[in-house]
């Protein structure tokens, strides 16, 4: 019951997406526009830094908020700290899962980058600030997004195992694999030369 109790707010929480509100708010398509994409990135890439940060934040939070739900409703069910660890990850499993594959938008939506984001903060500070830490730093050496956002996969991967065992990490190699999926793209696109660059897209002056 309770898992899935987990399962549910997970991925009702997930098709929340901060791209809908913004782009309602600019009149703009944001999922078929750009480099065709409902997250952070595409926003920034066609509005510009500020909007790109409100549909971050938006994503972001909604994570958060799904996993301190579902701790809060588990609090009193008498279940040990593993299984509460693991209905947490199976919360951010299908938070992400709403996210990219929402059934308010035809099950096509964004990366989960973000929502992962706030999947960190709402597990523990040190996953958090690692797997951050990570994500800008890879992403300012190189110069890409997309770059950041694996090595902060495997950074989550390696802490998640270090700190809670294989059972969550089982959970995590999943949430990667979805990532990689969804980044093909990108991928490809750096082998091309073509990809959008991280400081191309905070010098976007459009508004």
């Amino acid at each position: 019951m309770y898992y899935l109790v987990s399962i549910l707010i997970g991925y009702l929480f997930g098709c929340m997406h901060g791209s809908h509100l913004v782009g309602k708010l600019k009149n703009i398509d944001i999922k078929n526009s750009g480099v065709k994409n409902a997250g952070a990135s595409n926003a920034t890439i066609l509005l510009g830094w500020k909007y790109g940060i409100l549909v971050a934040l938006i994503d972001i939070f909604k994570a958060t908020i799904a996993i301190l739900l579902v701790l809060f409703i588990i609090s009193e069910a008498g279940f040990s700290s593993s299984q509460q660890t693991l209905m947490v990850y199976i919360t951010a499993l299908f938070v992400i899962i709403g996210h990219n594959y929402p059934v308010t938008m035809k099950f096509s939506g964004g990366k989960g980058t973000a929502s992962l984001v706030g999947v960190l903060l709402a597990i523990d500070w040190k996953v958090a600030v690692i797997g951050i830490g990570i994500l800008l730093v890879s992403s300012l050496a190189t110069d890409y997004l997309v770059v950041g956002v694996l090595c902060m996969y495997l950074s989550f991967l390696v802490t998640t195992y270090m700190f809670f065992g294989i059972g969550p990490a089982s959970i995590v190699v999943v949430l990667s694999l979805l990532s990689i999926m969804k980044h093909l793209e990108n991928y490809k696109r750096i082998w091309k030369k073509e990809e959008t660059k991280l400081s191309s897209m905070f010098f976007n002056k459009s508004a």
